[in-house]
């Protein structure tokens, strides 16, 4: 994986974020049909970016619930 890869999946899962309010992880890869890896080094990339929030879902503290960032 090469950083033109994962910013290409960066852009998949934030496509996939801004067609809904907050996703798990289990669900970006459902949607984005992208591996483990591939998801987290683009939730990388777009924290790194300040683009996402990530919190830990209260019903399963072993799930992150990830969201766009509000822009003002």
């Amino acid at each position: 994986m090469n950083i033109e890869t994962i910013g290409t999946n960066a852009g998949t899962v934030w496509t996939a974020l801004n067609t809904a309010e907050a996703l798990g992880v289990k669900q970006i890869k459902k949607i984005t049909k992208l591996k483990d890896k591939e998801v987290f080094a683009a939730l990388g990339w777009l924290a790194r970016e300040g683009k996402i929030n990530i919190d830990v879902d209260p019903a399963d503290e072993k799930e992150c619930i990830v969201s766009l960032t509000q822009v003002c």
